[in-house]
């Protein structure tokens, strides 16, 4: 079982920067997909990227494509979210996720798909 604390989130003005990190402890971390969530209150969790278990491929929302990148070091069992030219609709919760199946080859983007979740980390971005 992989256990998940995020960090880096905070305040920031639009068009900035910043780069969430997800650190994983469990031995399957390098097994399982990881996939970026976001949710503002009122809302449903909104898939944001999710990257695959080695790391070789990757796959975002149309809202984030070109602006986010994600990211991981299996070695640091670590996975990251750069975020550019952030927007204010981009103001959320964020969350890491890890899949429930360990090397599933499709690329999940629907919340039921993934088994752990961290605690979220605020992202807050002013005009």
């Amino acid at each position: 079982q992989v256990q998940l604390v995020e960090s880096g989130g905070g305040l920031v003005q639009a068009g900035g920067s910043l780069r969430l990190s997800c650190a994983a402890s469990g031995r399957t971390f390098s097994d399982s997909n990881m996939g970026w969530f976001r949710q503002v209150p009122g809302q449903e969790r909104e898939f944001v990227a999710v990257i695959a278990w080695n790391g070789g491929r990757t796959y975002y929302a149309d809202s984030v494509k070109g602006r986010f990148t994600v990211s991981r070091d299996n070695g640091l069992n670590t996975v990251y979210l750069l975020m550019n030219s952030l927007k204010r609709n981009d103001t959320a919760v964020y969350y890491c996720a890890a899949d429930s199946m360990p090397n599933r080859l499709v690329l999940p983007v629907r919340p039921s798909s993934y088994a752990t979740w961290g605690q979220g980390t605020q992202v807050t971005v002013s005009s």
